[in-house]
């Protein structure tokens, strides 16, 4: 069997930045667990009875059944011996309740994964299964909701006994027992359970409405019991309205079991009055969507009991449904059969009259395709095709005219979806003549490319799948000569809901190339999401090889129109799109296209004389203007010394200066735009005059404007090697450095700091490094250590300055890498840990003086290919480094912040890897020392920083409950844990609820340790029993409660009940004065003082 498996991972080697997807995905080919389903079944009977083995076994049973959801029918030959076995235990009358409930609960898993409809007719239904099936059913509580699964599968079970092909009163002998009490029949038991169970809440209903359909469809039930269940039925309809949850399940049990039930002469006598009582519901008015559904699909069988049950014979058929007798039909053959079907047809049409309740039906199934739920239009349209498909020739045509009313642009998103399922099934069961395709056509290729603006979003995804659904039914059910005439503009238009990978594959073919190409230019263009119109231009970018002299004569003079229009939107994506095609035509015929070029410039100039650089217009243009800018510098247009370079600098500049005025949202676009542009710019045209703009943008950095700050320092970045060559040391990284440190120390500034940090890096990486050059034009040993300094400050802020040789700076560096690749947030976890695993196997050069190399080469071997973005990967490798001493602090700090955190997954993984290397050195009392070391310093380091001192707390307790410091416990105060508690008194003033908390939790861990030591959180404890926050009182109560249970050696074994109880009793919510005299009570039977009050004095 081959199984499902991905795997993605960060390559730890050279070139390992990017990450390597590899997805491998086979299907299921056989049942393989038989061995352990069978041990899982067989060990029902032990472990019914313990809580944990229960789940535990219950648990593994649903995962190995639910890997089978997608392929439930490699089930179907283990089926039968899983539910013989399983009935075994039911059947045995030595099996206690507990067990029986398991046992339906397994059944229940598969029939969930198998389905009911097949998982039922394996249940035995002999006549002697009757009256034990029945009588445990009626032993059940309906009320219970830890049994749902025992009536849910007892309902099928007795669905299925009832089919029996004997009266049922012979079953029922003498109905008078031994007291001379008459019995109840078992037709009459069996119909009060399923009435009893059609108004329950839980699933048992669904189950009790399959036990209708078939106990109903027994002749002697129909004969006796029919009438007076249909009587009850529509008087519960009637008297239910849909306002409370006790009333809508009561609905959905009475319409579940209507629909169940198959149609038959009575049901047919009495469809009339069930019609009218739906209508004087008003379902379709409900609020609730299942009760709309249920309505519509019972109006549809209503439906068809007014109709006769026959199929059409004016419907159009292509072929037959066998493929063998589609080859062997000769044409002559079929044209004698279509002659054949007229005649038919006229005979079978002839004094048919069609009943008014039809049209009735009709109306509301129409009126169900315009519902809002999905759900509810797709039974609607399920129920056009199947009472369509009754109707004579002519009316069927009026159905489909009235579902082509949905097609208007006054009907919203809901009515097209509905209305393109509609004419899918219509087309699918052939009742969609050739000749109404002239009309349904133009409808469905509207519909291909359907989109409403709603909001901040648009609607219509779902209209656009249901005309494919559409295409595809037609495919299926015409021949090709039908469609002939449509195919192309079907085809052209259904390209446009493709995947964009698929944008350029699909327009390889000649007859979809300039369709798909006209598509992006007026649909997707002008689109109202940003988003969609930048794909856009990246597709035509693609697509410009295939039609170059296309692009240029036709598609670029409509877009350069376009890019001076009114429309926003089509104005920024045509000037998107003039860049692409502009550049892209360069790349293909390596030509410039100079005209193009000066009317994209007229574009910038009649933007700005029109002021529509400005407001929220001004945030989509000058970005559109910048990638214009460097795609026309890409294709090397002949401007250098032009004064049109004047214009393009222009932009750039004043929109650096007026960034501040730009939203936040826009901020991040327009800067790359803007550093892109800048970059291409200065490589094409700024050769001869490079030293003007890194003055410009260093005394930029100086700007009291924060993001003007920003835009200078990514500007400064972006320029090319020839500009700031003899300018590194003075100019760029002199001026950049002291931004960072300046706005650090004055903690300011965050963003314009991030963005010099990046400034630093590019600047550094352009000029290149060689030890014994200049400072002024690469990285030498003369700045190197300036550069990391400000590197290093910047990753962690209790790192002020570098540590002045190669060897202090790599190895700061390698362990602040390691404390981010212990921290909890994926992203920055797995980029630090590339750049570790980078640094560690880098072989040309190889980086010198790291710490711990061979240790470090053992955890992370050069063939190792980490994920660092899944917690249970990383952290078991990270965890490692704890052992190693020059990696224990920060690893351990960035461990705390990951084990003490919020998400579930990342503080699973992380703690259990840390109680792994905890268990290592458990009784190597000299490396628990140094960890405890470790501990007690970053607690002391980050005491006052709540990011890591709520985290920190939470570890600890976890620590401490886990017993992880067993061996200090022996011994009287020992100074972890007087250290520890000094720590911990810095919180009693805090007014911090979380961190509050978390502290009561350390210190009832605290009370495991021996001597006067103990005495001290026990003080502490009793302090915080009358705290000024009544949540901490309780809290606190409720920790020591638990504390005294676990720890029994902390108070005389003659008053710990009556110190448990006075804890467990008292209200500690209430006012101090009350709880005061309680917790000195606490007090003496502890052994410690009480606390006295200090009084304050007022000056």
């Amino acid at each position: 069997m081959a199984l499902s498996e991905t795997e993605n991972g960060f390559s730890g080697g050279e070139g390992g930045g990017e990450a390597d997807a590899i997805v491998q995905t086979c299907v299921l080919g056989s049942f393989s667990e038989r061995g352990e389903t069978t041990a899982l079944i067989s060990s029902l009977s032990e472990v019914h009875g313990d809580l944990g083995p229960r789940e535990s076994t219950t648990e593994r049973f649903l995962v190995i059944m639910n890997r089978y959801q997608e392929q439930p029918h490699l089930l179907d030959p283990h089926l039968e011996w899983m539910l013989n076995m399983i009935l075994d235990f039911i059947r045995s009358e030595k099996s206690p309740p507990s067990l029986v409930h398991l046992c339906f609960k397994f059944l229940y898993i598969i029939c969930k994964v198998r389905g009911y409809k097949i998982f039922m007719q394996l249940f035995p239904h002999e006549v002697a299964d009757v009256q034990p099936v029945l009588d445990l059913m009626s032993r059940q509580d309906p009320s219970d909701s830890e049994t749902w699964e025992t009536r849910y599968m007892l309902l099928l079970w007795l669905s299925m006994t009832c089919l029996i092909p004997f009266d049922l009163s012979r079953l029922d002998g003498h109905l008078e027992s031994d007291g001379g009490k008459a019995r109840e029949p078992i037709m009459d038991r069996i119909l009060a359970i399923a009435k009893s169970y059609l108004v329950v809440s839980d699933s048992a209903r669904n189950a009790a409405s399959v036990l209708v359909s078939k106990f109903m469809t027994r002749p002697d039930v129909k004969q006796k019991r029919l009438g007076d269940f249909l009587d009850w039925n529509l008087a519960t309809i009637s008297q239910t309205n849909d306002h409370s949850l006790r009333n809508i399940v009561v609905l959905d049990g009475a319409l579940q079991s209507l629909v169940n039930m198959r149609t038959h002469t009575q049901a047919c006598m009495l469809s009339p009055a069930v019609l009218q009582c739906l209508e004087k519901k008003h379902l379709s008015e409900s609020s609730e969507a299942m009760l709309r559904k249920l309505g519509v699909k019972l109006t549809q069988r209503l439906g068809l009991t007014f109709l006769k049950p026959r199929l059409a014979a004016w419907r159009y058929q292509r072929g037959s449904r066998s493929l063998a007798a589609n080859l062997s039909m000769s044409q002559s053959a079929a044209a004698s059969t279509g002659a054949t079907s007229e005649v038919e047809t006229k005979e079978q049409e002839e004094d048919y009259d069609i009943p008014e309740e039809v049209e009735t039906v009709i109306e509301h199934l129409l009126l169900g395709l315009k519902d809002k739920e999905t759900i509810v239009r797709w039974s609607a349209a399920k129920g056009i095709g199947r009472v369509t498909g009754r109707l004579p020739k002519e009316l069927a045509d009026e159905v489909v005219g009235s579902v082509l009313d949905c097609f208007s642009f006054q009907e919203t998103d809901n009515a097209w979806h509905g209305g393109c399922l509609a004419l899918a099934e219509l087309g699918r069961r052939g009742l969609l003549l050739p000749s109404r395709l002239t009309d349904v056509v133009p409808l469905i290729i509207k519909s291909l490319i359907y989109e409403e603006k709603r909001g901040a979003c648009s609607v219509g995804s779902n209209v656009r799948d249901a005309a494919c659904y559409v295409c595809w039914s037609f495919a299926r059910a015409y021949e090709p000569k039908e469609l002939e005439p449509f195919v192309t503009q079907i085809a052209s238009r259904n390209i446009s809901a493709l995947s964009w990978f698929l944008v350029v594959y699909i327009a390889g073919f000649p007859e979809y190339t300039k369709s798909m190409i006209d598509h992006l230019v007026a649909m997707k263009i002008n689109h109202w999401d940003g988003m969609i119109r930048e794909l856009a231009t990246k597709a035509l970018h693609n697509l410009t090889p295939q039609v170059p002299d296309y692009m240029a004569a036709t598609v670029l003079p409509q877009l350069l129109k376009m890019a001076v229009g009114i429309d926003l939107h089509g104005r920024h994506g045509a000037i998107l799109a003039c860049g692409q095609i502009t550049h892209a035509l360069y790349k293909v015929v390596k030509k410039n296209f100079v005209l193009f070029a000066h009317l994209n410039l007229l574009t910038h100039f009649q933007l700005h004389d029109r002021k529509q650089y400005r407001g929220f217009g001004g945030e989509l243009m000058r970005p559109a203007i910048c990638s214009l800018i460097e795609k026309l510098s890409l294709s090397k247009m002949p401007f250098k010394n032009d004064p049109i370079i004047t214009g393009w600098q222009w932009i750039i500049d004043d929109t650096i200066k007026t960034l501040h005025l730009v939203s936040s949202g826009a901020k991040d676009g327009i800067l790359a735009a803007l550093v892109s542009a800048l970059s291409a710019l200065c490589e094409e045209y700024y050769q001869a005059s490079p030293d003007a703009l890194v003055s410009q943008y260093t005394e930029g950095l100086n700007n009291p404007q924060m993001l003007t700050r920003c835009g200078s320092a990514l500007a400064l970045g972006c320029l090319p090697k020839f500009m700031i060559h003899g300018k590194l040391k003075q100019v760029c990284l002199k001026c950049l450095r002291q931004m960072c440190a300046e706005t650090q120390k004055e903690g300011t500034f965050t963003e314009a700091r991030k963005d010099a940090i990046t400034s630093i890096a590019q600047v550094s990486v352009k000029a290149g490094a060689c030890a014994e050059g200049s400072p002024d034009s690469t990285l030498c040993s003369a700045n190197v250590d300036e550069v990391y300094g400000t590197l290093l400050s910047s990753m962690i802020d209790y790192t002020t300055d570098s540590r002045g040789d190669v060897g202090a700076w790599v190895k700061c560096m390698m362990c602040c890498l390691a404390q981010q690749s212990a921290e909890k947030i994926d992203r920055y976890r797995a980029h630090a840990g590339t750049i570790f695993l980078h640094l560690l196997h880098s072989t040309e050069p190889v980086v010198p003086n790291i710490p711990h190399r061979e240790e470090l080469l053992g955890i992370f071997p050069t063939t190792t290919t980490l994920n660092w973005n899944a917690p249970s990967h990383a952290f078991k490798y990270i965890a490692q480094l704890l052992g190693l001493p020059e990696y224990q602090y920060h690893t351990l700090l960035g461990l705390t912040v990951s084990v003490g955190g919020i998400t579930e997954s990342t503080v699973h993984f992380s703690s259990q890897s840390l109680f792994d290397h905890l268990k290592l050195i458990q009784s190597d009392s000299a490396a628990l020392g140094q960890f405890g070391e470790t501990l007690l310093r970053i607690f002391r380091d980050n005491l006052h920083n709540d990011r890591v001192s709520v985290s920190f707390l939470k570890m600890l307790n976890q620590i401490l409950a886990n017993n992880c410091f067993e061996i200090f416990t022996t011994q009287e105060n020992h100074p972890f844990c007087v250290d520890l508690l000094a720590l911990c008194k810095e919180f009693k003033k805090s007014k911090d609820i979380s961190k509050l908390r978390a502290c009561i939790s350390v210190l009832c861990g605290l009370i495991q340790f021996q001597g006067e030591v103990r005495k001290k959180v026990l003080s502490q404890l009793l302090l915080l029993l009358c705290h000024s926050f009544p949540v901490i009182r309780k809290t606190t109560a409720s920790q020591m409660y638990e504390m005294l249970l676990t720890y029994d050696d902390v108070v005389d074994p003659e008053v710990l009940d009556d110190a448990m109880t006075l804890l467990s009793d008292t209200n500690w919510e209430s006012d101090l004065a009350t709880v005061r005299p309680h917790r000195n009570q606490l007090c003496d039977w502890l052994g410690v003082p009480r606390p006295q009050p200090v009084t304050k004095v007022t000056i």
